[in-house]
């Protein structure tokens, strides 16, 4: 079996940014603040909005299966406040539950949490049960960034964060750190905010000791862990100066990475550097970079390909990335797909 484990609702029908249009203008002119029952999306439109999209791509490159969360550009949480995106994020993952329960053998759910920036992370708490009880979802995203581009949070590290790692080690529940829409025109959101917030995460939990408090929380780092790969023999010296312990006891027993990379010498590099069992495979694909790659083509976020290409990887070692670690480490998916034989 061949799990995505980085997935997004690009494709949702246009109704979707219609209301959240409205949304908006509602903060500044409350009579043009929609209801949430104005929202009118049909199962047919989103059979149609994924059949001719996700689950194409998925069939034609052989994948079988995608955690699939709401769009991340999307979730802009430096937008309004609290109670904004707390009626955003139900309405997002409301509808990636609805995708999962008409395609159940191709998605499962992963939870948009409605954060906003200086409020406390509890309040995400609701939604995240939610999720996880009632719509069976298996993974979250979570933002270290709310401020979109401004980094007013603090370190992943800090103890503000302390209530949603806790319930995500109750309900063994993997966080995949990604940020949102950057509102700072010095940082593109796609090229640039991404990956930073990637890299950030990753030498904020080198700074901190985050994992001797939560030792069996999971973070997936997505788009190959941004800069961390190329640069792990800086990340491994400052970890030395900082005097903490060797990278692979201080981070690897709990972070790891996916495949959102998006050439094959970048994919050889992450399957090198990075120890085979900390890598997932993903593709984020109708995602930033939609494109066919003119040196090989194919599509550049075509991620499968790639795996099946690394030379040093075994046949063993790809199963693994294909699909054991995604089972090891979203253990819920595991008992779902158990459930269902697989």
């Amino acid at each position: 079996m061949i799990i995505d484990i980085h997935g997004h609702y690009t494709t949702a029908p246009k109704a979707l940014e219609e209301w959240r249009n409205k949304q908006i203008a509602g903060l500044k002119d409350p009579s043009q603040a929609p209801r949430v029952e104005d929202l009118k999306i049909s199962d047919d439109e989103l059979r149609e909005s994924i059949e001719k999209n996700q689950l194409r791509l998925m069939k034609e490159r052989g994948i079988d299966l995608t955690i699939f969360s709401p769009r991340a550009s999307f979730m802009a949480h430096h937008i309004g406040d609290f109670n904004t995106s707390a009626t955003w994020s139900a309405i997002c993952n409301e509808l990636c539950y609805r995708v999962s329960q008409l395609f159940p053998d191709h998605f499962i759910g992963a939870a948009m949490l409605p954060q906003s920036p200086g409020v406390d992370p509890k309040t995400c708490i609701p939604e995240l049960e939610k999720c996880i009880n009632e719509y069976g979802f298996v993974g979250v995203n979570l933002n270290p960034d709310p401020s979109g581009g401004h980094w007013t949070a603090p370190p992943l590290t800090d103890r503000h964060w302390y209530p949603i790692y806790e319930k995500l080690v109750e309900y063994d529940v993997p966080a995949m750190v990604h940020v949102s829409t950057s509102c700072n025109p010095a940082f593109h959101t796609t090229g640039a905010h991404y990956l930073n917030a990637d890299t950030t995460a990753v030498m904020q939990l080198i700074q901190g000791d985050l994992f001797k408090d939560f030792p069996t929380l999971k973070m997936v780092i997505p788009h190959g862990g941004g800069a961390a790969p190329y640069h792990w023999g800086r990340f491994r010296g400052l970890a030395q100066a900082l005097d903490k312990p060797l990278l692979q006891d201080h981070l690897l027993n709990n972070i790891y990475f996916d495949t959102c990379v998006y050439h094959q010498p970048g994919i050889d590099l992450l399957a090198k550097v990075i120890p085979v069992e900390n890598v997932l495979f993903a593709s984020e694909m109708i995602g930033a970079v939609r494109g066919v790659d003119p040196e090989t083509g194919h599509y550049f976020d075509d991620t499968k390909r790639y795996i099946d290409a690394t030379p040093h990887l075994t046949a063993e070692e790809k199963q693994k990335v294909f699909e054991d670690n995604a089972r090891r480490v979203y253990t819920r998916l595991d008992q779902a797909l158990k459930a269902k034989g697989l």
